[in-house]
């Protein structure tokens, strides 16, 4: 596999500090009062726009292994912070309970990255087989164009070697001809000879 720029890495860094900024988000997620559901909107769409572009620069599958890195270590990273300071962290509930709901909102972000890779590929997996569909048509085209060539010239050439046949019979009847003309000239001028061989001995 090539080595990819360092500059490709700076958008799966954002991803993991947008995931892990998380932590730090009131999880009543659906508390419209505290304008919770707006932030983790714009928090989705950041980190969907995050794989948008790391299935740009790293591709689909090297770049989700990288995504699947990042929600791993988010994860592992979010519970031992949960659990060493679960004061700071909902001190009122489990911690059991609070190390499942940041892990699933690790998760959570997680998968809209995979999801915003997964539009991406799709949508250049579309634009390859609209291409691929093209050069089809091009191809059977200039197949049908060629073939059409072919039988033109095959219809040429069968022409061209009929009337070679045709001269050929007609040089050769001509050729017949003459030889027999020649022939039939040749028996008249010895027979011609011999009669006037003849009435030159009578004369004599």
């Amino acid at each position: 596999m090539e080595k990819k720029p360092v500059s490709h890495y700076l958008t799966p860094t954002l991803l993991m500090i947008l995931i892990f900024a998380s932590n730090f988000i009131n999880t009543n997620l659906f508390k419209f009062g505290d304008n919770n559901f707006a932030v983790w909107f714009v928090l989705s769409f950041l980190c969907f726009a995050c794989g948008w572009f790391i299935n740009k620069t790293l591709g689909w599958r090297f770049g989700g292994k990288v995504v699947f890195a990042i929600i791993i270590a988010t994860t592992i990273i979010s519970v031992l912070m949960i659990s060493f300071f679960r004061d700071y962290f909902a001190a009122n509930e489990l911690l059991i309970e609070n190390l499942i709901l940041y892990s699933l909102r690790n998760v959570t972000l997680g998968a809209m990255a995979i999801f915003g890779m997964s539009v991406v590929e799709n949508l250049t997996l579309q634009r390859d087989l609209l291409l691929l569909q093209e050069r089809l048509k091009i191809f059977e085209g200039n197949f049908i164009d060629s073939k059409k060539e072919a039988e033109l010239e095959i219809r040429e050439a069968k022409l061209k070697a009929q009337k070679i046949t045709n001269d050929a019979d007609l040089y050769a009847k001509n050729t017949v001809l003459k030889k027999e003309r020649i022939e039939k000239e040749l028996k008249e001028f010895i027979q011609a000879e011999k009669e006037l061989i003849k009435k030159y001995e009578n004369v004599g």
